[in-house]
Parts: C-alpha cells; sequence; structure tokens
C-alpha cells in the first residue's frame, strides 16, 4: 500500500482548510461575548426593564453559543471518523507489517534449508577435492560416464547460481515491500498525531463554550432573580393605590377565556400571561389588553398599537379624543407611574369622589380584579373620554 502524491496534497489541503476552520472558530468564539450592560435605574420599573434587557442579550447570546458549540461538537465527530478510518489502515499495515516479518523469517527457514542440502551435493561432489577436467576424465569408466559427471557437475553449480540469485531477490523483494509499509505506517501516524491534536483543540473550544454558557445561564437565573424580586416591590407600590381589591381570579370583566386572534392561534385568559396576542396587538392578560377589549365591547372603538399605558393618553389626543381628570363610568383611567403605567377601566363613580375599576395585571400576574380608588388618588388620573 502507498499514498500517492495527489492523495498526500489532498491530505495537505484538509489539514490546512482544518487549521483555517479552527482559527475562524476561534475568532468567532470571541466575538459571542460581549459584555451585559449593567443596571442604571431610577425607578422600579426600569431596573426590571434594563434586567429584562439583559437577560435578552443574554439569552441570545447563549443561543450563539449554543449553535457554536453544535459545530465544534460536529467537528469532533468529522474528526474521529477520520481518525478511526486512520485507525483501521494502520491497524491493516501493521498487520502486513506482521506478515512481511514471518515471510521473512519463513523464508530465511527455506534458505537455510536450500543452503544445507546444496552443501551436501557439494561435498558429494568435491569429496576428494575439486578435480579438473582431465582428472574427471581419467577416472572415469567410458566417454559416457565422463559426460554424465560433466552434466552432473554443472547441473549443481547451476542449481546452486540458481538458488543464489533465487535468495537475493527474495530479501530484495521482502526489504522493499517491509520499507514501504514502514513508510506509510510513520505517515499515518504522523496524520494520527495531527488528527488528534485538531480534535484536542475542537474539545478545548468546546468545553470554554459551554463553561460560557453555564455562566451566561447563572446570570439568567440571578436575573430573574432580581426581576421577581423588584417586581414584588412593584406590587407593593401598587397596593397603594386602592382601599382594597376584590372579585380577583384569572378571568373576570367579560374578558375571553378564548378567542380567535386575527394574527393566527387564540388568545385569552386561559392561557398564559403575555404567551398570545390579542385583537389590538397587545399581549394578553396585560391591562392595556382588557381596557382594549372593554372600550371595543363598549364603543366599538380600535385602540391598537396605542402601546403602553403611559402612553394612552398622548394616542388618545392624537386620535381626538378628550382626555383629563373628570373621572366618569365607562372611561379608561390612566395611572402614570412607572415605565408602562397601569390602564383600569372605570366602572361607577361614588357620591364621595371615589371611584369603582376593573383590571389586569395590577397584582403583576395577570391576574383580574376590582377595585375602589380613593378620591384623592382618583385625582391624580387621566380619564380618556369614548363618547
Amino acid at each position: 500500500m502507498r499514498i500517492s502524491s495527489k492523495v498526500s496534497q489532498r491530505i495537505s489541503a484538509k489539514f490546512s482548510a482544518l487549521a483555517l476552520f479552527l482559527a475562524g472558530l476561534v475568532f468567532v468564539a470571541g466575538s459571542f461575548l460581549p459584555g451585559v450592560r449593567q443596571v442604571v435605574a431610577d425607578s422600579l420599573q426600569d431596573q426590571i426593564n434594563s434586567l429584562s434587557q439583559q437577560n435578552s442579550d443574554a439569552a441570545g447570546v447563549v443561543s450563539g453559543l449554543q449553535a457554536q458549540a453544535a459545530s465544534y461538537q460536529d467537528a469532533i465527530n468529522q474528526l474521529q471518523q477520520q481518525i478511526a478510518s486512520l485507525q483501521s489502515s494502520i491497524d491493516s499495515n501493521l498487520a502486513e507489517q506482521a506478515q512481511l516479518q514471518q515471510q521473512i523469517i519463513d523464508d530465511q527457514n527455506q534458505i537455510t534449508q536450500e543452503k544445507t542440502v546444496l552443501a551436501n551435493d557439494v561435498k558429494t561432489m568435491y569429496v576428494d577435492g575439486t578435480p579438473s577436467t582431465l582428472e574427471v576424465l581419467a577416472t572415469s569408466k567410458d566417454l559416457s560416464d565422463f559426460v554424465d559427471k560433466q552434466e552432473y557437475r554443472t547441473s549443481v553449480q547451476n542449481k546452486l547460481q540458481d538458488t543464489l540469485n533465487k535468495i537475493a531477490a527474495l530479501q530484495a523483494q521482502l526489504q522493499s515491500q517491509k520499507t514501504q509499509v514502514d513508510q506509510l505506517l510513520g505517515q499515518e501516524q504522523f496524520q494520527q498525531g495531527q488528527l488528534s491534536s485538531a480534535r484536542q483543540q475542537q474539545t478545548n473550544l468546546l468545553s470554554y463554550n459551554q463553561s460560557q454558557q453555564v455562566a451566561y445561564n447563572a446570570q439568567i437565573a440571578a436575573n430573574s432573580s432580581k426581576i421577581a424580586q423588584l417586581r414584588a416591590q412593584q406590587a407593593a407600590q401598587n397596593a397603594k393605590l386602592g382601599t382594597g381589591l376584590f372579585a380577583t381570579g384569572n378571568c373576570g370583566g367579560g374578558y375571553p377565556t378564548q378567542a380567535t386572534s386575527p394574527w393566527g392561534g387564540y388568545w385569552g385568559c386561559n392561557y398564559g400571561q403575555d404567551s398570545t396576542v390579542d385583537n389590538w396587538s397587545m399581549y394578553n392578560r396585560e391591562c392595556v389588553s382588557y381596557t382594549a377589549f372593554k372600550v371595543h365591547q363598549a364603543y366599538g372603538y380600535n385602540a391598537s398599537g396605542w402601546g403602553n399605558a403611559i402612553e394612552w393618553p398622548g394616542s388618545a389626543r392624537a386620535s381626538g379624543l378628550r382626555v383629563d381628570s373628570d373621572e366618569e363610568p365607562g372611561t379608561v383611567a390612566i395611572w402614570d407611574v412607572g415605565y408602562f403605567g397601569h390602564a383600569m377601566w372605570v366602572e361607577a363613580v361614588n357620591s364621595d369622589g371615589s371611584i369603582i375599576v376593573s383590571q389586569f395585571n395590577y397584582d403583576y400576574h395577570g391576574t383580574y380584579s376590582e377595585m375602589k380608588v380613593s378620591a384623592s388618588q382618583a385625582a391624580t388620573f387621566h380619564y380618556i373620554h369614548f363618547r
């Protein structure tokens, strides 16, 4: 077995390409590790938003790392296949090398036997010394005996020469074959070393990649824990809004349990918060999703694209609607607190100036509730009128 120059060129090309591939992956690995933004916020909601953005950034990084890890693992698998194929060839050549070595030993034993036979022939022929032609003629009984002796002598000489030539040719052939196999084994073992080195580099990159994933996932978990704490604090602030909650639950206020969405699929309070999108491009079980539903139910008005609750007064004015501080049943009350604000549907106005509102997500858990709001607090709201 011999590696041709074309095969050697292909092997060299493969390793050159592999070196470039590894260098590229190292570069890409570095590019996937941006610094995560620090929390700088003036309010609980701003902190929640900042941490949520950090988690979004980190999740993007983890997603990229996972794709990159898959490419590392694929490269490792390919290299392992090449190593296994090369090892199979090495094993085959080692077996051939052992077979040649055994053949050399067997042939050497045969040569020894041939030499013993020749030695006996020569000894028999020359037991009285090396006779000349005249001596052979003188000791022959007749001419026929002389010819027989000469032919025998020539035959022995020719046999001796043929055997010596055969021995020399066989030894040269076996040695040539063994040299080729030795060279091939050396090349294959060198290639195997290169492949093993490349595989180790890939394994190191994969290990580094996985450690980065662990670090980012740990940061996501820490941020999620912090967000939960901040939401609890926000809920505590919201608790100052009213004097009492009642009629709480996952659903209420006529908000659909399940409705067909024009965007495809379904939405409603039977689904997890923010898991679906309603008819007005709002995430389900949010305060603005509920008020958009109530406005459409009561007036057939479409508040699609009005944004977060804190943006609703501006969106309403831009749409030509009246926005003021006059409490009135059937209006949307906006509390401009935090980053998003809070939207409520005014159910009733009491004689003392307090109001009854219905709402979603007051507690930051996507639930429905009704609440009485004091007159002093109600006076701080913006009211959007639709009639």
